[in-house]
């Protein structure tokens, strides 16, 4: 069985930022319109009044503040609270391809790749643009690469399913080259008017070129091992699709959009992913003091903060457990890749590490890798 190994990555941020102060100002103006309009009911008791969000409520629930997205002004809008992507003709390049194929450039430049060297394209991300054709192939297609290409959706988890679906491939000898993306445009099912959630997602891709180790450039990243769970939870949830987006209730009800039970989920996750972390290990003849750096799932800071501890035995410093979730929020399957790709360079020959996501489904994936010489 030959190895598999990643080569590069790359990262694509969108140019619009929302801080924090920028986002409470305008969920915070919606609510209080939303209170005028309905005020004989509230002072009724019918209904509650929506209660204004915080930069302070923000921090401490998330560790984000700020976040990127493809597009700002539609976000901030008291009247419209969500992005307006104007939608494009089939001719030209969809909007989340063209994010994928920006990463996906710099992934292959970084690894000295042309599009010809590549055998298969993996699409792995949360929130598809479409059902069908597959974004993967748009992403092929743009790409001008040979071969074959699919999507799959396992939500916050995709990049590790990924990532061990293109070890796989190489591993088993259907291709050596095997470029993997995760466009995420999580803004567009984020509900800006949930007040417990306004805050959580922003915009990103990533890539990531997995390779057979005989054709690997020099400082790749040998896999050790990667393993994956899933576990169903509705805790989690998007309803949108093509099967109920025309509803009576109509596509912007609350279920069309992201939906979660934020204190069951970490409750419920930490210590499952924890578990999955440190077996994992074990079936690798490793221990939590090997491991150099974790490059955890970009959702949540506390989650992060117990989970590296459970693994560490103590908790993690800003060097053993970096994170970019401070600017980047939660980006669903392309934090961990985002964590990877900006905090890896400093390693050495040798050094260990883990790729951890997990997310809806429940779903998890490790991939631990180690610093080539």
């Amino acid at each position: 069985m030959k190895n598999a190994v990643i080569s590069s990555t790359g990262l694509w941020t969108p140019p619009h930022s929302i801080s924090n102060e920028e986002l409470v100002a305008s969920y915070n103006a919606w609510a209080d319109n939303w209170n005028r309009e309905r005020e004989a009911d509230i002072a009724s008791g019918i209904i509650e009044p929506k209660t204004h969000s915080s930069v302070e409520f923000i921090e401490k629930a998330s560790g984000i503040k700020s976040r990127y997205v493809i597009n700002k002004s539609g976000v901030i809008d008291p009247d419209i609270m969500a992005p307006r992507i104007p939608e494009r003709p089939n001719e030209e390049i969809s909007v989340l391809a063209e994010m994928a194929v920006n990463a996906a450039r710099q992934a292959l430049e970084r690894a000295g790749r042309k599009p010809e060297d590549i055998d298969a394209v993996i699409c792995a991300a949360s929130n598809m643009q479409r059902a069908y054709p597959a974004m993967a192939i748009e992403v092929q297609k743009a790409l001008g690469i040979n071969g074959f290409a699919f999507d799959m959706n396992v939500a916050c988890s995709s990049a590790t399913f990924g990532i061990q679906t293109a070890a796989d491939f190489v591993r088993s000898g259907s291709a050596r080259s095997v470029l993997m993306v995760n466009p995420e445009v999580c803004s567009g099912h984020l509900n800006f008017t949930d007040r417990d959630s306004h805050f959580i997602f922003g915009d990103v891709a990533t890539a990531v070129l997995v390779e057979e180790e005989s054709i690997a450039p020099a400082g790749h990243w040998k896999i050790l091992g990667t393993k994956l769970k899933t576990e169903f939870s509705n805790n989690i949830r998007n309803n949108f699709g093509f099967l109920n987006r025309a509803a009576p209730e109509g596509i912007g009800a609350p279920d069309k959009l992201f939906v979660q039970e934020g204190r069951k989920v970490f409750k419920e996750v930490v210590p499952m992913v924890a578990t999955m972390i440190n077996e994992h290990l074990g079936e690798l003849n490793l221990q939590g003091t090997d491991l150099r750096r974790l490059w955890l799932h970009q959702a949540n800071a506390n989650m992060n903060r117990m989970i590296s501890s459970r693994v560490l035995g103590r908790e993690a410093n800003s060097d053993e457990s970096p994170t970019v979730l401070d600017t980047y929020a939660n980006t669903s399957s392309a934090g961990s890749i985002i964590a990877f790709h900006k905090h890896s360079e400093d390693f050495k020959p040798g050094d260990k590490g883990l790729i951890c996501s997990f997310g809806a489904g429940y779903s998890a994936g490790t991939v631990f890798v180690e610093k080539a010489g």
